[in-house]
C-alpha cells in the first residue's frame, strides 16, 4: 500500500490507513520533519516473509522544500534480547543538495504496444545521498588470454541508500502511480536546488 500527498493531516491520515503502528510512526515522522510546510510524501507498508515469519514494514517519505525525510519501521519478534515482540523506528533527514540520484525503474508488460500513461506492472524508486554505497570489485585482466600478470582489480562504486519497490500486483495501480508521483516531485525538488 502507498499513498501520496502533500498536507500534514493527510500524510497522519495514510499513516493510520497503513495500520502498521500509527501512533509510533506518526511520532517518530512528525518530529523529524518539524513545523516545515510539506511538498509531497509515500507512505508505504510492506510484508514480507523470513523462514516462517511474517515481518511487516513500513516505510515513509516525507520531501519539504528543503529536505528529504525517510522513516523505517521494522518489527521484531520476541527474541533473547526481549521478552516481547518490539518495533525500531528510525528516521534520517536529507537536505535536499545532498540528493546525488533519484532513479526510477519502471517494469511493464508488452513493450512493443505501450502506450504513454499506462501504469508500469512494477516501479523501484532508488535514492542516494551518499551515506551507503556499495562496492563491487572483481579481478581486473587485459585482452591477451595468456597472460598471467596482476592486473589489480576494477569495479564501480554505487550509491544505494534506499530502495523501494512497488508492484501493481502486490500493491496495486494505484499504489505504483503515487510512487511515480512521488519520485517526480523529489526529483524536480533536486534538480532546483542544483
Amino acid at each position: 500500500m502507498a499513498k501520496t500527498g502533500t498536507t500534514t493531516q493527510g500524510l497522519r491520515t495514510a499513516i493510520e490507513r497503513s495500520g502498521y503502528y500509527p501512533a509510533l510512526v506518526a511520532e517518530a515522522v512528525e518530529a523529524a520533519v518539524g513545523g516545515e510546510q510539506i511538498s509531497s510524501y509515500l507512505v508505504h507498508q510492506e510484508t514480507t516473509f523470513d523462514s516462517n515469519e511474517v515481518r511487516r514494514h513500513v516505510t515513509v517519505l516525507v520531501l519539504t522544500g528543503n529536505r528529504f525525510i525517510v522513516s523505517h519501521t521494522d518489527e521484531q519478534a520476541a527474541d533473547g534480547s526481549s521478552p516481547t515482540p518490539y518495533a525500531t523506528t528510525s528516521t534520517e533527514s536529507v537536505k535536499l543538495p545532498r540528493i546525488s540520484s533519484v532513479v526510477v525503474s519502471r517494469v511493464v508488460g508488452n513493450p512493443e504496444s505501450y502506450t504513454p500513461g499506462t501504469v508500469p506492472r512494477e516501479v523501484v524508486l532508488t535514492i542516494g545521498w551518499g551515506a551507503v554505497s556499495r562496492i563491487d570489485l572483481e579481478p581486473a585482466a587485459c585482452g591477451d588470454t595468456n597472460c598471467e600478470a596482476d592486473h589489480g582489480y576494477t569495479g564501480s562504486s554505487t550509491a544505494d541508500d534506499l530502495s523501494l519497490r512497488v508492484s501493481e500486483a502486490g500493491d496495486g495501480p494505484e499504489a505504483v502511480r503515487q510512487t511515480l508521483a512521488f519520485a517526480q516531485a523529489l526529483s524536480e525538488a533536486t534538480a532546483a536546488t542544483r
